[in-house]
């Protein structure tokens, strides 16, 4: 008997192969949820938005809401952000705006990776990148975290060695600033020196700068990309911790060759003639500025009122950091608590979390968590690490 035909025979290698995405998981009832990096509701500009589109659609029905091309006014904003960050060689020729960074994450794979091909990434880091990389047919190699981000020690001993083997790879991957989801911050000379080892061995850094602007204690920090003079690193970076994510905008800066071809990749053209005027007006006359300020100081409460009830509820041999930036407070778990026994005994009492394992390329972070503090209202965050504290000490009890 001839088997009947299936949809599954139709989809292409990439389409049955590539892993399943595990999405937002729905919370059980009364859970408290510290697993995603969300931005805080609470915050979100509402009337300036409103005032913002009504001044687009007042100047301009037709240009903000026919076909058209990318807001020029928004690249030079971007322009002029970056090089108040002291990156000079931004430019509207190598700056390429986008529906979100994960729409530049996912481009650039398919315009430098062919199958089998070797990217380096952090570990751990936001998996949603490598799961990009991936499907794209990449090879993975990690490089592990330290406390002042990717080991520079490792990654050039890793360089040497692909090099030994006659092994290009194609980018190295890396959160520098405030990391997801570590919280660390790579130094000024470490910046100079990942600069140095892409120039030494012709790799390409992709600087993932979504948390840059989140910085709640010491100096303003210097991208990667503005020690860069001679063309190894792309910066993408995003509106959506610092205005709102429902937006999807972003941008990527770099060599203007890649930017060309993620463009041309890019194949639905410009990224929205009216959000992209609706982001670029309400940006005008330092409000973006200004919002950016208010952020901080909510988001720099909710990290010490996050801190403070670890300390409080937390078993004393729970280490963790304290970022200065970003959204994420990062956990090492002692040897007789898996993350995943947790994440069972944390549902039991009513909360969620990230285990470290989501985390990671190659299977590591079982005795990591992640916690994000961004989203819940103060008084969420202090229940949710009672909770979270109280399944630590349950967890003890029966192993």
């Amino acid at each position: 008997m001839t088997q009947s035909p299936t949809l599954d025979a139709l989809f292409a290698q990439r389409a049955q192969t590539v892993a399943d995405s595990p999405g937002w998981a729905p919370e059980p009832e009364g859970s408290i949820s510290l697993a995603y990096g969300f931005a805080d509701p609470a915050h979100f500009p509402v009337n300036e938005l409103v005032e913002a589109t009504a001044e687009v659609l007042a100047e301009d029905v037709d240009g903000a809401l026919n076909y058209g091309p990318t807001c020029a006014g928004l690249i030079k904003l971007v322009v002029n952000r970056l090089q108040h960050r002291g990156v000079n060689q931004a430019d509207p020729s190598n700056v390429l705006i986008s529906y979100g960074s994960s729409q530049i994450l996912a481009l650039l794979p398919q315009i430098l990776v062919d199958p089998g091909d070797t990217v380096i990434v952090e570990g751990p880091c936001f998996i949603g990148a490598v799961r990009s990389f991936q499907a794209a047919g990449a090879r993975i190699e990690t490089v592990p975290v330290r406390d002042d981000g990717m080991d520079l020690d490792a990654l050039a001993t890793m360089l040497a060695d692909l090099q030994s083997r006659g092994i290009q790879p194609k980018f190295i991957y890396v959160t520098p600033t405030y990391q997801n989801p570590t919280g660390t911050l790579m130094p000024p000379a470490n910046r100079k020196r990942i600069v140095a080892l892409a120039e030494q061995y012709g790799v390409l850094i992709v600087e993932d700068d979504a948390y840059g602007d989140l910085r709640f204690e010491g100096e303003p920090v210097t991208p990667i990309i503005a020690y860069d003079t001679k063309g190894w690193v792309i910066n993408v970076g995003t509106f959506s911790k610092i205005l709102a994510p429902g937006v999807r905008m972003a941008w990527a800066c770099g060599p203007e060759a890649v930017i060309k071809r993620l463009a041309k990749f890019k194949f639905e053209g410009g990224s929205g003639p009216f959000i992209t005027r609706l982001v670029e007006r309400f940006a005008a006359d330092g409000r973006l500025e200004a919002h950016i300020d208010e952020l901080n100081g909510t988001y720099k409460r909710k990290r010490d009122l996050m801190v403070d009830t670890i300390r409080s509820e937390f078993p004393a041999d729970v280490r963790f950091n304290v970022p200065m930036g970003g959204f994420f407070i990062y956990c090492y778990l002692p040897a007789d608590m898996p993350a995943a026994e947790l994440v069972q005994k944390g549902r039991e009492h009513g909360v969620t979390f990230l285990p470290g394992m989501g985390c990671y390329a190659n299977g590591q972070g079982t005795h990591e968590i992640r916690l994000a503090f961004s989203y819940q209202s103060d008084e969420k965050i202090v229940e949710g690490i009672r909770r979270l504290g109280a399944a630590m000490k349950a967890l003890r009890t029966t192993v």
